[in-house]
Formats: C-alpha cells, structure tokens, sequence
C-alpha cells in the first residue's frame, strides 16, 4: 500500500496522481484496460457532465484516441477511476472499447481527496457539488473543516460557507446547480431565517433580475423586518409577506417604503428627496410593473 500523502500538501496530492509512474528503466507504466473492466468513483464530487463537452471531447478521442490515460486504482476484479470521468464516458461515446490507464495504489481516503482536487483545480464543479464535496471528506474520513481547508488549499470559511449551501432548500439548490442563480445570490438567501421568506426572495432574485447586491441589500431588509412588532390583528404570515412587498419595492424604486396595515385599512409611504427624486420614482411607478 502506498504510502498516506497526507499532510503533503495539495501538490503532493494533486500533481503526483497525474505524473505517469515510471520503471526503474524510464519508461512509461500505461496498461491498457477494456472500458467495462473500469467503472466511475461512487464518490466523484462532479455529478453533471456538460453534454456538449462530452460529446466534443468524443470526436476528439474518434480522431486522435486517448492522448493522456486516466489514473484509475484496483477494486476487487474492476479499476476504480480517480481521475478522468469525462474521458472515460467520451471514450465509450466514441465506441473504444479499451483505454491507456495508470494503476495507482491509494487508500480510500486518498481517492477521495485526489478526485475532489482534480475537479476544484480545473473548477469542474458546480457549487453544491464542491459543497457534497467537503462534506464527504468530513463525514466520511472524519476530517475537521480546518483540515478539509489544509488539505484543498482553501480557507476554512470558504469550505465552512460552501457547505452552508446544502442546507438551502433543494428547489434552490437547483436553481444553483443550473446557473439561475450564484454562489453570492445563494449566500443571501441564506442570511433569510424563514424558509418562506426564501422562497420569495428566490422569485424575486430570477424574476427582477436582481444582482448579488440587491439581493443582500432585499436580503438584510427581511432580515431587520423579521424584528419589528407585528400588530395583534395582522398575523405572522401576512406580515411576512408584507415585508416582502415592501423590500421588493424599497429595492426597485431605491428608496425607503413601508407598508402600514391593519384589518380595515392600510397606506404605502415612498420617501423621497426633493422634486427631482420624486419625478425619478414617479417615472419607475408609470413605466412598468414593479412587483
């Protein structure tokens, strides 16, 4: 068994895996296997393949074959893949039926980490699989996040807010996963304590076509709003829903609103900075829908 790269840092760990083992003689230790001899890591971080990469990557190996082999380590009668997923499923694309392989001889533990860093290292990875990522090197080898962090070459907080993300809702996680909304976006959802309140803000965030600004900006106002006394005859989920009203329209007209309601009546106060501020949220008002 090889010796545990651990505490060597991440060139230890990502560079040497992609180093082709060489004999005492110099030459090259590249075995050929058959591609239903190799399966994919259960624990490979990325789980989305680009199609059209894939399918570009195929007509590549077509007409030049599989110029760099993939690091793969022994799994009972199988080989594992460490690193090289996509050139393997564009290998298979291509209708090869065996590929250049390097056999390495890591622990679970080490797998684990090369396949997260080979992936972190080309940002091959999607924010929550980054996040899945982390937390799989947390729980399943009972690393601390202060040692994720050494071993990832990030800072703690970094790791610490990536996997903040996997407590979002799974619809917004999704909209993370496709690129409808950003990493910053999904932070200020989360600074949103009412799952409620998120959800909303998430509408918001897609239909107004928010930034990250204004999303934290909308985010920090539900956040203070969630503070304020509710009157007795207005109930907690109408509240929050006013609140959200007035932080959507605070937001788009950049200026303070407040919405002031009871059971028989209520009134939208806009402040405002002389006649010119007026005439800039009067022409916001009457050029299009606001909420």
């Amino acid at each position: 068994m090889a010796k545990s790269k651990l505490g060597r840092g991440l060139n230890s760990l990502f560079t040497e895996p992609i180093e082709i083992e060489k004999t005492a003689n110099g030459t090259e230790t590249v075995t050929t296997l058959r591609i239903t001899q190799i399966e994919p890591n259960k624990d490979q971080p990325r789980r989305t393949f680009d199609k059209e990469k894939t399918e570009a990557l195929a007509a590549s190996i077509k007409e030049h074959g599989v110029i760099q082999p993939i690091i793969v380590v022994k799994n009972k009668d199988r080989y594992k893949i460490v690193a090289g997923e996509r050139r393997w499923r564009a290998a298979k694309m291509a209708g090869l039926k065996e590929m250049p392989v390097v056999i390495r001889d890591y622990t679970e533990q080490e797998t684990a980490q090369i396949a997260l860093i080979e992936n972190l290292q080309r940002e091959d990875l999607n924010p929550i699989e980054e996040a899945i990522g982390y937390r799989t090197l947390m729980n399943r080898f009972d690393m601390t996040q202060e040692a994720v962090s050494s071993t990832i070459g990030k800072s703690r907080s970094a790791v610490a807010n990536s996997i903040r993300l996997l407590s979002l809702e799974d619809s917004i996680q999704s909209k993370l996963v496709s690129g409808e909304i950003s990493s910053g976006h999904a932070r200020a959802l989360l600074s949103v304590g009412s799952s409620e309140l998120r959800m909303a803000l998430l509408d918001s965030i897609i239909e107004k076509g928010l930034n990250v600004r204004q999303a934290e900006a909308l985010a920090k106002q539900l956040d203070t709003a969630k503070d304020k006394k509710t009157p007795p005859q207005v109930d907690e989920q109408l509240r929050a829903a006013l609140d959200l009203v007035e932080c959507q329209l605070s937001s788009y007209l950049g200026t303070k609103v407040s919405l002031i309601h009871t059971n028989k009546k209520g009134k939208i106060e806009i402040e405002y900075f002389g006649n010119d501020d007026l005439d800039r949220i009067l022409k916001l008002i009457s050029d299009k829908e606001i909420i």
